[in-house]
């Protein structure tokens, strides 16, 4: 029986990530890869939504937790699913960043170009996730936004950090 929030198939994928920018670079390639080998789920215009979220997430972890992550791409029967677990001790936190600041809007991005986000605690440390729809709506109009949930119903499952090289890449 599946217990999580994702659907049986297409089978959820899931990768480590090293606490690099060049390994941030390649999770976000990796992620582009899943969700394009399920491209008759998502329009064009929600994949480029899935890769700026999914680069976001990935490059946060990094540079704020330092610390190896994990990131899991899946279906859930209605929209593609993004997860970004790590052990850093730090929460997301969407701040207004001053206009000349170059960086600190990432979650803003999130938020405007994912269906639904949030994050939730787990006994190693957070999980934060997006969802992005298949298609985006038409005229202008965006679906409705879960900001910093922290609902443990939203989550795939309790991750726990495995050891290095127990993930397999796609």
């Amino acid at each position: 029986m599946n217990t999580n929030h994702c659907a049986v198939l297409p089978t959820p994928k899931t990768r480590e990530v090293q606490p690099t920018r060049e390994a941030a670079h390649t999770a976000r390639l990796w992620v582009m890869r899943a969700a394009r080998s399920w491209s008759e789920l998502l329009s064009e215009e929600a994949l480029r939504d899935v890769e700026l979220c999914a680069a976001e997430l990935i490059t946060n972890s990094v540079e704020h937790t330092e610390k190896r992550s994990h990131v899991t791409v899946c279906w859930t029967g209605v929209r593609l699913r993004v997860e970004v677990a790590d052990s850093g001790p730090g929460l997301p936190n969407m701040i207004t960043a001053d206009e000349t600041a170059t960086d600190g809007r990432g979650l803003l991005l999130v938020e405007a170009l994912a269906h639904s986000w949030g994050w939730y605690l787990v006994k190693t440390g957070k999980v934060t996730w997006f969802e992005v729809a298949p298609t985006r709506t038409t005229g202008g109009a965006q679906p409705p936004h879960v900001v910093a949930v922290r609902d443990p119903a939203h989550r795939l499952s309790e991750p726990s950090l495995p050891p290095p090289g127990v993930l397999g890449n796609l």
